[in-house]
């Protein structure tokens, strides 16, 4: 058995140090959209995604201020999650890519429109939901975006999570570390 390490030291309260202890939270990889009225749509990448209420059913997604996707949440006020799969990781790169094109970004990615929303989900995902906002709470330099959930789906329950760890993607069983002998 090896032995423990003992914990570190304590670290800066500043945006370093706060960005490497919050790796320390594996989280779910998702691809939040909208479409806009000018026809756009708009797409971001996003681990800040979760459950809020079960009555009534509640999700939020954190979406940092001036951005494109920023400006699009904050008007439109319908929306679509993909929860990704492992082999999702292009995807999710390439929806976490600054300066991206907007006119055809999702021309790369398979996708479907939501029924009730109309808002692109990615084919292939673990689980979707089409999301109507409910309420955008301020919070630094990024905006809460609260919303109802009107429609779920969940195509595919055999695959594996995509999952964000300490700055890298990976599978459950290898992201940060080796895998250890038996």
């Amino acid at each position: 058995m090896k032995p423990r390490v003992p914990a570190s030291p304590d670290l800066p309260v500043d945006p370093s140090s706060f960005r490497q202890v919050m790796g320390r939270l594996a989280t779910g990889v998702t691809v939040v959209t909208t479409r806009c009225d000018d026809g756009f749509d708009h797409a971001m990448t996003a681990n800040s995604f979760t459950s809020v209420s079960l009555d009534p059913l509640l999700v939020l997604v954190c979406v940092e201020v001036g951005t494109r996707f920023h400006a699009a949440a904050v008007v439109q006020r319908a929306w679509g999650v993909s929860v990704l799969d492992a082999s999702a990781e292009p995807a999710a790169r390439w929806f976490a890519t600054s300066g991206r094109p907007l006119e055809g970004q999702l021309d790369r990615v398979a996708h479907h429109r939501g029924r009730l929303t109309g808002a692109a989900l990615l084919d292939g995902a673990l689980a979707t939901l089409e999301c109507r906002t409910t309420e955008q709470v301020e919070a630094g330099d990024h905006t809460i975006v609260i919303g109802e959930v009107l429609g779920l789906a969940m195509p595919d329950q055999s695959a594996l999570p995509l999952l964000f760890w300490a700055g890298r993607f990976g599978l459950p069983h290898t992201v940060g570390r080796a895998a250890r002998p038996a």
